[in-house]
Order: structure tokens, then C-alpha cells, then sequence
């Protein structure tokens, strides 16, 4: 198969594009740079003490709370459905249920290519997995912001192909509280609640969801409580604060089927995973400060513990055996940033640099199980991840209508790793410094259009014992490297318009080996080989008026082995397991009257194929539609109605792996009446 190749050379793709908008006069600035924006985001108080995503980055979406806090959801990654081009993977599973990704990743596992920051904190797990997303019911969630891409210089570990921040209530003195109720037993109870008063600034959250769901054996309960307490001064010139978050959940598995048994009846559980549960607590605990540093500076500084537990009874398939699935860890971290605004004759100039470190201590264990009960020990791992990074970036404006955003990171790892099977040690491979230098720029076209381009290197590497030299060679990172060229378009008041055309090339990937069960010196990552992922993006935002808003979003991706693994030669020119070839998502609000408002949205993606030789078959397209109702009692109560999967379409997740399959399938039609008073 001809190898794929990027139709311009990665920086030069900038230059053409700002060679072109250049030669057009700007008759002023167009609004909003170039990030979409979908709902209602109120400022938050250190807005500007820290350089927001939307204003920095040229591939920015942001989802405004107003949409996600009346989302009827099992799970907090469900409300990404709503996001423009991002995969929603849905396992179904106990308390591993599901993840999100984009840009031609999946969200399998074996790659985790998003990073997760919840109010600034990192929230990935060591393999790049989204535990701590749980914890963060829809109530509480003020916006998301979304930046995809590889020219986003603040994060390092994990940002393969982008970052996600989940930005929680901060300060005021309003709440609400929400009661739902509805099919497959589901009861959802959720308080958010904020205090302000001088100085001090106090928010709340307690939530409790239980569901039967609608298989046999998937009965799950999760609670969570949050709080925030923060002080500031007088003259509002620094700021300091304490956030923690706690959430538990434990979770029956329905267990996958094969794909006879899903077509004959889908709310069935196999016999073979009656004993199947899970359990997950996570604990998140931040300390925060920001503050002025006379004219023109700014700081902020993080300091946070996350603590991951996770135990898992799981058997996958009717012919294999239970296994016990132990994972342990406590990460901390640093991050301390400075920004500075100097007077100069440009249009604008902004200065921003940052460090940040987190050290790892992770318990890995797997064991050989018969209903519950452990038989022999099949992993047992213990080791630490250390890194270290440090980036610097400028926002630079020679004229009103230009923006150029350089920026360089590095990041260094270390740690070690213990088998405690055998007592065996390795050191963390000498990746050495890891360099990624980034460009972003824009320019207005015009009062109404914006052209933008960025290229960027982010980087992988491995995942569990992946990071550790058990092999006697030393491997380096791969390096990623994206570009990406667009266009936004605001022809009416109200109708922002973005297409779009991106490409990522990585170097040497490698992928967790999900079957592995850990034997003394196998490795659990493999290598996938050279790939390119390529696709283009077109969405809109419209808020025609006070009465209707609608929006919609459609992303064409492609993820291709274009120089093959030398154990995989049939994987060469294949497209990479579980990443459809299209993502489509849409919505549409009215509102007749004050007291009343109706809304239909729903999203969609391809079948994909579920393994690197593409020969047996493609499975899990879909097309949802959801409708809802909303009635305002008074200034402060309000009723819905939620129909989920309105057309009770039939759909399925699907996985392969080591000679065996699985699969799970999606929720049917469900119907849920909820009350929310604000308080």
C-alpha cells in the first residue's frame, strides 16, 4: 500500500496558511478567537490570574455547564457525547464503564492519549485511564474545556493528542439540589451548594446514584462528596483554598457475551460471571494559591494527592477463568506557574512559564481467583513514576488581527520497578529529556473569520511495567507529531462556524497488551509500529435568539499502521482496532415560553474493526436520539422528562483480544422525571 503522507511539511503548513490570511485585510477582530463555545460559561474569579485555554489555543471547545448539569448520566464521561469529535467508549462494566478519547485514538485502554485535569488538578491514572472523572456528577460541573491537538505546552504526561479540564463550582452563593428517578431502577440524588461571605468562599457537593440497570447482575451504587474552602484577601491580591473530593462505587458485572447471545437477548448476564463485582474509591485533595505580583504578573500554584483503590473480580469469556484485578496508587504533585503582561508597543504580549512534578507509588496485583477466592498470584507489582516538566510559552500580538503562540516543553522520567513474585528490580528506561517544541497561530480574516494553524510534538510511553527497563535494550519515547490548519466562520450574530483538517504521526507506538497476566519478565505493552492519523472536523454553534439554540458537529478520522511492528507485517497500511471512521453529534433547543423549553440532541460514530489485521469484521456504529422536557413551577423549581435513546436503537461495544471477544451492549430506551430547586 502507498504510504501516506502529510500533504504539507508540519511547519510549513503554518506558514502557507498565515501567508494566505495575511494577504486579506482585517476590517477588525474577529470575536471570540478561534474556540467554540456551546452554552453558557460564567467567569470564574482567577480568570485573570491564568491564561484561559480558549484564548491561548487554536483548537479549543468549551461546553458550558447549563448543558451538562440537566444531563441524565450514569457515568460523568457520558456527558463528552456532547463534545465535538470525541469517542465515547461504553464497557458497561462495574466500575471500569467506560472512557473518552479523539483524534483517532480509542478509548480501549491500550492507549490513553487524553489528559485529565479536574479544576487544574491531573487525573489520569498510571496507564493514562479517567478514574477520578467519576467523582464529578453533572450538578457540580461549572464547564468543560476541551483542547485537542498536539500544541497545548502546559501538560505532559498523557497530552498525546489533547487535554480535557473538568472546571467544578467555585465561589457564590447559589445552589441547587436534584432529585431523578426512571428506568432500570435508577434514583440520583445531588446537592451543590456555595457559601461566599467577605473573605471567605465555602462550595459543597454530596451526591448518591443507584442503578439495577438494565442487564441481569449490573446493580451499581456510587456516592461522592466534595468541598472547597477559600480565602482571599481585602484587595483581592492573592488567594488561597483547600479542595477534596471523595467518591465510592461497587458494582456488580453483567460479564460480556458473544455476539449470539447479544442478539438474542441483550439484558441477559452469562452464567459464568455471577460472581463478577467491582469496587473503586478515589480520593482527591488539592491546596490552592494565586495571587498579583505587582503590575503585569501573576502566579498560581497546586499541590495535590490523588489516591487510586481498585478491585475487580472479572472473567471475560465462558471458557476463561476469574482473575482478581488489584490496583493501588497514590500520586503527588506540584505545579507552579507565572505569567507576565509587560507594557511594550505591541498589540499584546504575554509571557507564561511553569514547572510541575508528580511522583508516583503504584500496587499492581493480579491473582487467580475462584468465586472471590484467591487460588495463585498472577502479578504482583510494585513501582514509582517520577516526572518532571517545565514549559515556557508566549502569546504574541504584533498587530490586533494577528496571534502567534510559541512555546517548548520538556519532561524528564524516572522511578523504578519491583515484581514481587520474584524480587527482581528494574530502573525506568533513560528516555532522557524529552523535547517538544509547539506553534500556534490565527488570523482575522475579517471582523467575522478566523484562519488558525498549530503543530506540536507531544510524546508516549509505556503504561505498567511498559516504563521499565526488563528488556536489555533501552527504548525512547515516541515522539508525536501533529499539525493541524483551520477556519472559523461567524457569518450571523449568534452562528460560529469551525472546519478544520489535522494530521499526528507517532515515531514508535506502543499499546498496553490487555490479555498479559503479568509473568515473571513478559513486558505488558507491545509495539504497534509507525502510524498517522489524519481527519477533518466541521462543527457550528447557534443561539439564534433567546428562544432557540442548536448545534452540531461531524469529524472524519482515519488511524493507520503505516510501517508495521516486524512481529505484525500483515498490520502494515491496517487501520488501528476500535476507531470509526466518523463521530457525529447534534442538538436542538426551544423555547416556546418562559415556563417551557424542549430539546432533542443525539450522536453517532462508525463501525470499526476490532483487531490490527482488519479480517474479522467491523462492529459498534450507532445513531442515539434523545428528547426532553422541561417545566419551570416558579422561579426556582423546575420538572423534566428524559427519554434516552428515544428510537430504543439496538448497539453494541466490541473488543478482541488474544484469540477471544467480547461484547457488550448499550442501553435501550430509558425514560427519567426529575426535580431540581435551586436553594
Amino acid at each position: 500500500m502507498k504510504k501516506l503522507q502529510p500533504k504539507q511539511p508540519l511547519p510549513t503548513a503554518i506558514l502557507a496558511a498565515l501567508a494566505c490570511a495575511a494577504a486579506l485585510p482585517s476590517v477588525a477582530v474577529a470575536q471570540d478567537g478561534t474556540a467554540l463555545t456551546l452554552g453558557t460559561v460564567h467567569a470564574r474569579a482567577t480568570a485573570q490570574r491564568e491564561l484561559p485555554a480558549r484564548l491561548v489555543f487554536t483548537s479549543v471547545d468549551v461546553i458550558g455547564g447549563d448543558l451538562l448539569q440537566r444531563q441524565k448520566v450514569d457515568h460523568s464521561w457520558e456527558l463528552l457525547m456532547n463534545a465535538p469529535g470525541v469517542q465515547v467508549t461504553q464497557f458497561k462494566m462495574g466500575t471500569d464503564a467506560g472512557r473518552f478519547s479523539f483524534r483517532g485514538f480509542n478509548g480501549e485502554g491500550r492507549i490513553n492519549a487524553v489528559k485529565l485535569l479536574i479544576d487544574g488538578i491531573p487525573s489520569n491514572d498510571n496507564a493514562g485511564g479517567m478514574p477520578y472523572l467519576d467523582a464529578v456528577f453533572p450538578l457540580d460541573i461549572s464547564a468543560l474545556e476541551i483542547v485537542r491537538g498536539t500544541n497545548d505546552a502546559r501538560y505532559g504526561l498523557h497530552a498525546i493528542a489533547g487535554d480535557v479540564n473538568v472546571l467544578t463550582r467555585q465561589g457564590g452563593n447559589d445552589g441547587q439540589a436534584s432529585l431523578t428517578v426512571g428506568s432500570f431502577g435508577t434514583r440520583d440524588i445531588q446537592i451543590a451548594k456555595g457559601f461566599e461571605k467577605g473573605a471567605w468562599a465555602q462550595n459543597y457537593f454530596v451526591g448518591w446514584r443507584g442503578s439495577e440497570g438494565e442487564r441481569d447482575h449490573a446493580e451499581a451504587n456510587q456516592r461522592s462528596f466534595a468541598g472547597k474552602w477559600f480565602y482571599s484577601n481585602e484587595e483581592d491580591q492573592w488567594r488561597a483554598g483547600l479542595s477534596t473530593r471523595y467518591y465510592k462505587n461497587t458494582a456488580l458485572e453483567a460479564g460480556y457475551l458473544n455476539y449470539a447471545e447479544v442478539q438474542a437477548n441483550p439484558t441477559q448476564s452469562p452464567d459464568y460471571a455471577r460472581d463478577d463485582r467491582s469496587e473503586r474509591r478515589t480520593v482527591q485533595t488539592s491546596l490552592h494559591a494565586d495571587g498579583q505580583l505587582g503590575n503585569g504578573w501573576s502566579w498560581n500554584a497546586k499541590a495535590y494527592q490523588n489516591d487510586y483503590r481498585n478491585q475487580r473480580w472479572v472473567t471475560f469469556t465462558a471458557g476463561g477463568a476469574q482473575q482478581e484485578r488489584f490496583n493501588d496508587e497514590t500520586h503527588r504533585g506540584v505545579i507552579l506557574n507565572t505569567t507576565w503582561r509587560p507594557s511594550t508597543s505591541l498589540a499584546e504580549l504575554v509571557l507564561d512559564a511553569g514547572v510541575d512534578a508528580q511522583w508516583q507509588d503504584n500496587l499492581a496485583a493480579r491473582y487467580r481467583t475462584v468465586a472471590r477466592e484467591r487460588q495463585s498470584t498472577l502479578r504482583d507489582w510494585s513501582f514509582d513514576l517520577d516526572t518532571q516538566g517545565a514549559y515556557v510559552q508566549a502569546v504574541v500580538k504584533p498587530v490586533e488581527a494577528l496571534k502567534i503562540v510559541p512555546a517548548y516543553r520538556v519532561d524528564q522520567i524516572d522511578g523504578g520497578f519491583r515484581n514481587r513474585t520474584d524480587g527482581s528490580h528494574a530502573p525506568a528506561y533513560r528516555y532522557g529529556l524529552i523535547k517538544q517544541p509547539k506553534l500556534s497561530a490565527s488570523y482575522d480574516l475579517g471582523a467575522r473569520t478566523v484562519a488558525y494553524a498549530n503543530w506540536g510534538r507531544t510524546f508516549q510511553i509505556g503504561s505498567g511495567n511498559g516504563a521499565y527497563r526488563i528488556q536489555a535494550n533501552n527504548v525512547l519515547p515516541s515522539r508525536n507529531e501533529g499539525w493541524e490548519s483551520g477556519l472559523k466562520w461567524t457569518p450571523l450574530p449568534g452562528l460560529q462556524t469551525r472546519v478544520a483538517y489535522w494530521e499526528q504521526r507517532a515515531s514508535d507506538e506502543v499499546a498496553t497488551i490487555l490479555g498479559v497476566n503479568g509473568a515473571i519478565g513478559a513486558n505488558e505493552v507491545g509495539n504497534v509500529g509507525q502510524t498517522l492519523r489524519r481527519g477533518w472536523d466541521a462543527q457550528l454553534s447557534w443561539q439564534a435568539n433567546e428562544q432557540w439554540r442548536a448545534w452540531g458537529a461531524y469529524s472524519r478520522q482515519k488511524a493507520v499502521i503505516t510501517v508495521a511492528d516486524p512481529s505484525a507485517p500483515q498490520t502494515r497500511g491496517r487501520q488501528i482496532e476500535n476507531v470509526p471512521n466518523w463521530l457525529a453529534s447534534a442538538g436542538v433547543e426551544y423555547a416556546p415560553r418562559v415556563d417551557w423549553s424542549f430539546s432533542a440532541w443525539g450522536n453517532g460514530q462508525g463501525d470499526y474493526f476490532v483487531e490490527r489485521s482488519n479480517t474479522l469484521g467491523r462492529h459498534g456504529g450507532y445513531v442515539l436520539m434523545n428528547l426532553s422536557a422541561t417545566y419551570h413551577v416558579d422561579n426556582r423549581n423546575r420538572v423534566a422528562l428524559q427519554l434516552k435513546n428515544a428510537t430504543d436503537r439496538f448497539y453494541v461495544y466490541a473488543w478482541y483480544d488474544s484469540g477471544s471477544s467480547g461484547y457488550s451492549p448499550g442501553d435501550g430506551r430509558a425514560l427519567y422525571l426529575s426535580w431540581t430547586r435551586d436553594i
